[in-house]
């Protein structure tokens, strides 16, 4: 019983990882705009992981998620909500430059380093940008 709750209590996210010249694509959302996450949302019920992606993307940024490839599944907490989080990441490309809309307040590129006006949410820079890092995407 207590295993189901936890499962049930588990926020489920799907993100995108975009790097491009060492630098990875982060976006703050308007009800904490100091706070910069991977681009991505949570699933509706019944929806894939990649049309997830698609939808958030198209309704966020307009742009088009491709190339999909998973790159990791991480455990952390939400930095919104505080809760326990599950979160699948895609390595991807998008179709056209991404302009912030809906409910995003910004959009920077960043290595992943302490920039000022950059404060990475607690999955990102405990367990994301590392592996980024490790695989040589980030920083080059």
């Amino acid at each position: 019983m207590a295993q189901q709750e936890t499962e049930q209590s588990l926020i489920t996210v799907v993100a995108a990882a975009v790097v491009e010249n060492g630098r990875l694509l982060v976006v703050s959302k308007k009800a904490a705009p100091e706070v910069f996450y991977l681009l991505g949302g949570k699933p509706e019920p019944g929806e894939s992981p990649e049309r997830t992606l698609l939808r958030e993307l198209d309704e966020e940024l307009g742009v088009v998620p491709y190339g999909l490839e998973l790159l990791t599944e991480v455990e952390d907490v939400a930095a919104l909500e505080g809760a326990p989080m599950r979160m699948t990441v895609y390595a991807a490309t998008l179709d056209r430059r991404p302009e912030p809309a809906a409910e995003l307040a910004g959009m920077r590129w960043t290595d992943g380093e302490d920039t000022p006006g950059v404060l990475l949410a607690p999955a990102m820079r405990r367990q994301v940008v590392p592996l980024l890092r490790e695989s040589g995407l980030l920083g080059r």
